[in-house]
């Protein structure tokens, strides 16, 4: 079967897809607390989407996200999983993954793992559990930290994160990235889109350009940028101090379409 491949000649190989719109949570900068979800009859069926999945797979997908919403509310999710998974024992599929906010984690972790998921990205924006309730609305930090916990007992490596707020975790930059380097984690900071409920002025208000994040980390840390390229919008820095790897995306200050 002939691969996919895109106007510039390069081979597609990254693929991501969104199992579900619907949320455990309802951060502000994301959605509104009384969302409307799409009827469920209008969702693809998990048997639709594994038809879908393993057709990019044959026409040369070699990595898999699966993201949300929040993927791991989606009814009988695991199934999926565990179908999909078959193609890595194949050798077609390098990798599947998923992009999650924790919730769910500690009841799912060691299945994922078993499905052959060996890394994951999950969303967390502070370490002060006011705070994360404040932002999620419906969100408990200590379920989430087990749940991080949880997959990376299960032999995850877990990459978290971060939606850049300004007057909401500037003061946690340097407590975020230690969190990180103890716990073993990557973490990647991403300015906050216009999305959700959050008007102009709020946005405003809320927008902390990553240049200026970048600058804070350059005064306690040396940062060696790094060439590599994970398929997706980051680009990476490597804290010499303390080896972990953090990831800028910035889409409004430095379009990240420019360099595709």
């Amino acid at each position: 079967m002939t691969p996919l491949i895109d106007p510039f000649a390069r081979p597609i190989t990254y693929l991501r897809v969104s199992v579900t719109d619907r949320c455990d949570f309802r951060c502000t900068y994301c959605m509104s607390e009384h969302m409307q979800f799409l009827p469920k009859k209008d969702l693809l069926t998990l048997e639709e989407l594994d038809r879908l999945c393993s057709a990019f797979i044959r026409l040369g997908v070699e990595k898999l996200r699966i993201t949300g919403g929040e993927p791991l509310v989606r009814r009988d999710i695991m199934a999926f999983f565990r179908g999909i998974s078959g193609h890595l024992g194949t050798g077609a599929l390098k990798e599947l993954t998923l992009t999650t906010n924790g919730s769910q984690l500690a009841r799912f972790a060691d299945d994922l793992a078993s499905c052959g998921i060996r890394r994951i990205n999950v969303s967390l924006d502070t370490l002060d559990p006011a705070k994360f309730q404040a932002i999620t609305r419906w969100g408990r930090l200590a379920q989430v930290l087990d749940g991080i916990a949880a997959a990376k007992a299960a032999g995850m490596r877990v990459k978290i994160n971060t939606v850049a707020l300004k007057g909401f975790n500037e003061d946690e930059l340097f407590h975020l990235a230690d969190w990180c380097a103890t716990e073993g984690h990557d973490l990647t900071f991403i300015e906050v889109m216009p999305m959700g409920e959050m008007g102009e002025e709020m946005r405003l208000d809320q927008y902390w350009p990553l240049k200026d994040l970048r600058a804070r980390l350059a005064e306690r840390f040396t940062l060696t940028d790094l060439s590599e390229r994970s398929g997706g919008p980051a680009r990476y820095v490597r804290l010499e101090e303390t080896g972990q790897k953090i990831g800028f995306i910035t889409p409004l200050s430095h379009n990240f379409c420019e360099s595709c």
